[in-house]
């Protein structure tokens, strides 16, 4: 007998997934755990395995097409066994929630000037109150992406064709319909009539220069970050203080150890030392590690520390998960291997969800200091500069130190200048007194 291949649930909140690439053709052989398909949500690219072994009998759904989670991707069976598909076989409907609903319509197709995106523990949710003023009913099932999307541009969702099963609207339908709807022009206003010796003409606008260039087409990865950072900024006061860290004695004590963690399995980085550093600060300023919440301020129990990675698609930010409960070596260790799977393309859905605090390096690229951007729903987000040799002061004395510029930026709803700055004073104390 046969056995579906499933639409796996790739994380916390990921309902949906585009099939990228199949890694196996009908009719080919496949070992059980052997890399089947390749399924790119709005975050990552991972790859999915196939349960058991035998002979990939049908493909249900092909390459580029988004589906939900639970939908039958192909079958696997004996060579030569019959497939008994049933027709648009999909999971079944689950109730929409309310905050799943698109608001494309809300008051007459504006948003109330009170209206904003709240998010809690990574849900988005759409607040006000939705009118249908469409020509229909929307489609039963969109994913919240799509329902924001339609919130934000204005969408009737009744005029876009939708490609996936069942004619349901993707993402990927919006984002064509936006790239070619046509612009609506307004009807021109009448001018007064105004008494006149003898006929003016009336003088016509200049035709629009439209520059020359060429249009890059957006990855999906490239299209998240871009509405992830607007919404970041349209949503968080952002307020940043710097201060400036002397790294001698992180410098020391690496040079001593290096060389015993390489024999450990483990390249030790200075951003084990800088993660270790902000989960004792966190566990210090509880307040540093919450989200803003419409009750009231979300204290997270989990100390759930992202590093921002750059990848050739743009930014991505893997997640430590529990980095208040690993040594020096153990976050070494997940550091390695973080990075890695970042730069290789392997990380799973679940290895970017969660996080509690960002920190970014940008140093690495030669940076002094920045002013990064929060990464939502979160509190704060740590810029690492690069660390470099100075001249200083030190005891009336000349002295040259390594040092770095470390900036904090933080949500102004939920932290003063005094809490950021109490955080950011025993993140340099742990450093400068490793």
């Amino acid at each position: 007998m046969s056995t579906e291949v499933i639409m796996p649930r790739l994380g916390e909140g990921v309902i949906e997934g585009l099939i990228a690439k199949w890694l196996k053709q009908e009719g080919e052989q496949v070992t059980q755990y052997e890399p089947l398909l390749e399924i790119e949500t709005d975050k990552v690219t991972t790859e999915a395995t196939a349960e058991v072994a035998g002979t990939l009998l049908k493909i249900m759904v092909p390459e580029g097409e988004t589906v939900e989670v639970g939908t039958v991707l192909a079958y696997i069976g004996e060579p030569g066994e019959e497939v008994t598909v049933e027709a648009g076989k999909e999971p079944a409907a689950q109730p929409t929630p309310a905050e799943a609903r698109p608001a494309a319509r809300v008051n007459g197709g504006r948003q109330p000037a009170d209206h904003k995106e709240k998010e809690t523990a990574g849900t988005e949710m759409a607040t006000g109150r939705v009118e249908r003023v469409s020509r229909g009913p929307f489609p039963a099932k969109i994913s919240p992406v799509v329902a924001r999307m339609a919130a934000e541009h204005d969408l009737d969702l009744d005029r876009i064709e939708g490609t996936g099963r069942g004619g349901r609207i993707t993402k990927k339908d919006v984002q064509a319909y936006l790239e070619t709807r046509p612009v609506e022009k307004k009807a021109p206003e009448k001018e007064p009539v105004t008494p006149v010796v003898r006929e003016q003409p009336v003088p016509q606008p200049a035709p629009q220069v439209v520059a020359p260039g060429e249009i890059m087409p957006l990855s999906n990865i490239r299209r998240s970050i871009a509405e992830h950072m607007v919404r970041s900024k349209a949503t968080s006061p952002h307020v940043t203080t710097v201060f400036e860290v002397d790294f001698s004695a992180i410098m020391a004590h690496r040079q001593e150890h290096k060389a015993a963690f390489a024999q450990d399995g483990a390249r030790l980085t200075f951003t084990a030392y800088i993660v270790a550093a902000i989960a004792e600060s966190l566990k210090q300023h509880p307040l540093v590690n919450s989200s803003w919440h419409e009750k009231g301020i979300l204290l997270k129990k989990e100390i759930n520390v992202g590093m921002a990675a750059a990848v050739p698609e743009g930014l991505i930010v893997p997640v430590i998960k529990g980095a208040d409960g690993y040594n020096l070596l153990g976050l070494a260790r997940v550091i390695n291997d973080l990075t890695e799977r970042a730069r290789t393309g392997r990380l799973r859905p679940d290895d970017v969800q969660g996080g509690t605090f960002t920190l970014t390096n940008h140093g690495t690229s030669g940076s002094l200091f920045a002013t990064p951007i929060i990464n939502q729903p979160q509190c704060a987000i740590l810029g690492m500069g690069i660390i470099e040799k100075r001249v200083v002061v030190v005891e009336d004395m000349i002295a040259i130190r390594p040092r770095a510029y470390v900036s904090l930026t933080f949500d102004h709803r939920i932290l003063d200048g005094a809490t950021g700055d109490g955080f950011m004073s025993t993140f340099k104390d742990i450093l400068e007194n490793w």
